[in-house]
Parts: structure tokens; sequence; C-alpha cells
């Protein structure tokens, strides 16, 4: 999810479409979804070691196999809000965000070769435990709490968000969807622990992928074949995918979306302790790598099926476009209302779609709720205090129900706050690539120190947030759509765009482009100011000669082990010659 669709996921509110086109099918559908991911939490409640230990609570025993490890990882992070957002994108401005799963591809190999063996070395509960190790406890605190945070507010978002979505479908009241949904996931995240989480998140993977998929057929069928939805989108210059512009105020380009999409990722994937998390609930680094890898094109599959699905809806709607005309007034609506508008003809089809939508949701809290109790317990709750032992599993258990239902509480509170919702989705992507950054001077550097980061960590949050929060800024400025085949006489409002010149450049600038200028700031600013301003490091405090290499990407780690290990040796040389 990025700051792209946080306008309009602001703006979102129910509109006049078809209610209570649910029929029995759907009701069954949902009802089943719900069910089968309580009962797989139930399951690994009373089963296995029966989540008595933080080790199986938070990493599964680290003995899962690669498949729904990879799953889960895409699924994490796959949202509500980013399937309803990136189908819109599609529709409104082309088929070329689609580049973005190069990136993926590009950065696969760059997170399973260089960061994950340092986290995999070390096997600690929180990803910012190595903070500490490599800078100091100061930093460490700064980045959990950053997490922390931002998590807390994605979530809220994610929750409520979809619950528009079945409001919109059903006509079921969306406070009772929110609290329906949001102790589903609660409660199964609770009892099940990391195993509940990986083996919900494959099944509501499932849904997900049908969802998207259901709609492709659909237009599909509706068009008279899949062809039409391609052909009709090139008539509409939506698979325009030459612009490989330099200048980065423009949105999308080859190089916003290569370079944007790397840093983006590896923010998540490489360094991000949700993902992190998972990745350690396997038996060994290589199966932890395969699981980087395949997590690429499940994910990949279903971003451009994703994109597919708003060519097909733009295809339907090439004539009428539902925004122009005033049947819907947020283009995340677009997927939904083609829903009621279209597919509701065929029993089932609309709550698979529902159930897709929800599951989204779910993969993604269930996944925060043991993420954040993991750091809760590792960063804060242990530190501050001693606790008994054979207490840690029960207190984990508490944290984890606690932030599912912090999540309601802002969900509830979400609709009275536009402005919030906005707010932490721009938290969201800002905080990304500052944190990578963090974590990159710290495996790839022996030289950067606690103050020079704390410096850089903070200031680069503050200009990407700067960045993504100021105004005024320009609206993006969508593809062209009609009206003239509306079956009503509807005129549609056109706005000259604004001049890009009215506006102060850095509110220009696309927002693939903000984690990339995070990274680069924390990079550059942690290294000027550690070498400037010296400061001690941890294993230096501990009377050591050198730091541990396992604290550093291999290829460093590998050179410094070398380095230790000669100069050990001319040393044994030399203690042997006196004698």
């Amino acid at each position: 999810m990025n700051a792209a669709t946080a306008k309009s996921i602001a703006d979102l509110a129910p509109v006049n479409m078809a209610q209570t086109i649910f029929g029995v099918w759907d009701y069954i559908i949902m009802v089943a979804t719900m069910v089968s991911s309580i009962s797989i939490g139930l399951y690994f409640r009373f089963s296995g070691g029966k989540q008595k230990t933080n080790d199986e609570y938070l990493l599964a025993d680290r003995n899962m196999s690669i498949f729904p490890v990879a799953v889960s990882l895409m699924a994490s992070f796959m949202s509500a809000i980013t399937l309803l957002g990136l189908s819109a994108e599609n529709y409104y401005f082309g088929m070329q965000f689609a580049v973005i799963n190069f990136a993926y591809g590009i950065a696969t190999p760059i997170a399973s070769r260089l960061y994950l063996p340092v986290f995999f070395g070390l096997q600690k509960t929180s990803t910012y435990e190595y903070l500490e190790l490599r800078f100091g406890p100061q930093i460490r605190m700064i980045a959990s709490l950053t997490y922390t945070l931002q998590m807390i507010l994605y979530n809220g978002i994610v929750l409520y968000a979809p619950a528009i979505v079945l409001e919109s479908v059903t006509g079921l009241d969306r406070l009772i969807s929110i609290l329906v949904v949001g102790l589903a996931c609660t409660f199964y995240s609770t009892l099940g622990g990391m195993k509940a989480v990986l083996f919900t998140d494959l099944l509501q993977s499932l849904l997900m992928f049908g969802a998207v998929f259901s709609v492709v057929i659909f237009a599909s069928v509706q068009l008279g074949g899949l062809d039409q939805i391609f052909i009709k989108a090139q008539e509409g210059g939506r698979l325009d995918f030459t612009n490989f512009s330099i200048n980065p105020t423009e949105r999308h380009t080859w190089w916003s979306l290569i370079i944007g999409g790397c840093i983006t990722y590896l923010s998540l994937y490489a360094v991000n302790h949700t993902q992190v998390q998972r990745l350690l609930t396997v038996s060994t680094l290589e199966r932890s790598q395969q699981c980087l890898w395949w997590s690429w094109p499940v994910l990949s599959v279903l971003s451009i099926m994703t994109c597919i699905s708003g060519l097909s809806m733009y295809a339907v709607y090439k004539d009428c476009d539902p925004l122009a005309s005033k049947s819907i007034n947020a283009p995340d609506q677009l997927m939904p209302y083609y829903v009621v508008d279209v597919m509701k003809s065929v029993p089932g089809l609309a709550g698979l779609f529902v159930a897709g939508i929800f599951s989204a949701s779910l993969s993604t809290i269930s996944a925060s709720c043991n993420a954040l109790a993991a750091v809760t317990l590792s960063d804060y709750v242990s530190r501050w205090c001693r606790i008994n032992p054979s207490y840690l599993p029960w207190l984990t258990k508490l944290a984890a129900c606690g932030f599912g239902l912090v999540f309601l509480a802002l969900a509830f509170l979400a609709e009275h706050f536009g402005g919030v919702l906005q707010a932490s989705l721009t938290i969201f992507g800002a905080v990304g690539g500052p944190l990578f950054g963090l974590f990159t001077l710290g495996m790839f550097t022996t030289y950067a120190n606690e103050r020079g980061v704390s410096v850089a960590l903070i200031s680069g949050m503050a200009v990407t947030l700067w960045i993504s929060c100021g105004g005024p800024r320009p609206f993006p400025v969508k593809l062209p759509v009609s009206v003239e085949g509306c079956p009503m006489n509807v005129s549609s409002l056109v706005i000259p765009p604004s001049q890009p010149t009215d506006y102060f450049y850095m509110y220009r600038i696309s927002y693939m482009w903000t984690s990339p200028i995070g990274f680069v700031w924390v990079l550059v600013v942690g290294t000027v100011i550690s070498l400037l301003w010296k400061q001690q490091q941890p294993w230096q405090k501990a009377g050591l000669s050198h730091p541990n290499p396992a604290l550093f990407t291999p290829p460093l780690a590998n050179r410094l082990r070398a380095k230790y290990d000669k100069k050990s040796s001319v040393q044994c040389e030399l203690l042997n010659s006196k004698e």
C-alpha cells in the first residue's frame, strides 16, 4: 500500500448502490470464510505444543514448510486497500504500474542474499534487537516505536475500508462488519499463534485470488472474450508502457517504478519485522530464502491479475464511467460497484468477492497482531520489567489480543477522522525508506554509529513526511473517460488541469520517489554525522577489538572474518617466534 490511494480511501463513503443483493450462497461463502478461519485458530490452539511457548506462538517452532510461508509473505501486505486501489489505478491511469513487478524480481535476490542471512543468523524474536547489537539501545527504541505506531494506524484503516465495501454491496451496517471481522481475526490469531496466521493466510489468499479472477472472468464472458479487454484498453490508451522519462514529477515511469519499487519492496521484505518474523519460521537459511523466492511469483500473479481486473472494468464501462456519471464518488468504490452492477446475477459471486476483500484485511491484521505482540514483549516488556518466563506466553497472547482490540477501536473511530485516515496511510509509506536506510547502514558499514543514524533516521522521516503530507499539490491527471453511453443524460464536469509550475517542486515529485529519497537521505546524513561525530561502538564499549561479523551482510562479514583471522594468525606467529 502506498500514499497514492490515501486521498481516495480518506474520502471513501457509501454511495447509493443496489442494496441487500446477497443471496443464500453469498452468505454461505461469507460465513464459511469466518468459520474456517476461526476453526484453524482453534485447531492450532489444541494441537501440537498447544501454543505453550513463545517459540511456537511467535515463530511456529521454526519448522514450517515453504509454501504457506511464501504465500503468507504476499498476503501480509496485500491488503484490501491495495486490491481496491490497484484495480482503480489501472482503470484511470493505465497499466504502466504493472512494471513494478520487475522491481520485485530485482529486489528479491538482494533481500535473500544480503539482508536475510543476518537476521536468520542472529535468530532474534524482534528485528529491532539487531539495532541494539549493532548501534545501541536508543536507536532500537526509536525504530521499534516508529514501527509500532505505523502498524497500529495502518491496521485500523485496513479494517475500516473494506467494511464500507461490504456496506455498499450488502447493506450490512459497517459497524457490524468491523465488529464481526475484527473479533474473528483477533480470536483466531490470539489462540492459534503464528501457525494459525500462516494457514489462514493460505486460505484467505485463495479467496483473494478468487475475488480478482471472478472479476476478470466475468468481464471476459460479458465482453465476448479475454482479448476484448485488451483491445478496448488499447483503444482507451490504457496499455502504454513507453514512459521512460527521468522527470521525477511524472507519476509513473519505468525509472520511478523500478527504483521506487525496489526500495519499497526491500523496506517491506528485507527489514520489516512483520515479514522477517515469517522468514524465521522455517528451519534453515536455504528454506527461508526459498520462501522469499516463491513469494515473488505469488505476489506478481496477484498484482498483475488485479491490474487486469482494472482493465476489465474499464472495458465494460468504457462509454459510461461510474465516477464521471456520479454512480460512485471515489475511485476505490469501482470494484464493489462492478460487483453490484453486473455480477449480482450469478449466485455466490458477490459473496466470493466480499470474502476475498475481507480475506485481504484478515491476513494483514492477523499478521500485525502477532508481529506487534513479538515486538512488545521483546522491545518493551522484557526490557523494562523482570517477568517470570512462565508468564511470557500468556503476556504475548494478551498483547496480540490487545492490539486486535486497538485495531477495532481505531476502525470504529475512523469514519469521524478523515484527515487521520490519509495521514495514517501516508505515515506507512513515508517511514519505510528511512528505516531501510538505517538497517543498510548497520549491515554494510562498520563506521556508522548510533548518534549518526539516530539523527539521520529522525530527519529522514521528517523529510519524507513533509514531502508526502505537504501541500497544496497537483491532482494526478487521469486518462480520458466517457459518459456518452450512459442510459440517462449525464453531463461530466471537466476541470482544466492546473499547470505544474503553480506548485512547489517537492510537492510535485511522484510518490514513488518518497521511499528512495528517505533511503538516500539516511545513508548520506548517517554517514556524514558518523564520520564527523565519533562515538564508541557497542563492541568497543564491551572491550572488544573488532565487531562481530554476524552483524554484517555476508560479503562484508566474509571480509571481516578474513581480516581478523589473518591478524590472529600473524599474532600467533609472532608469539611463537618470541618463544
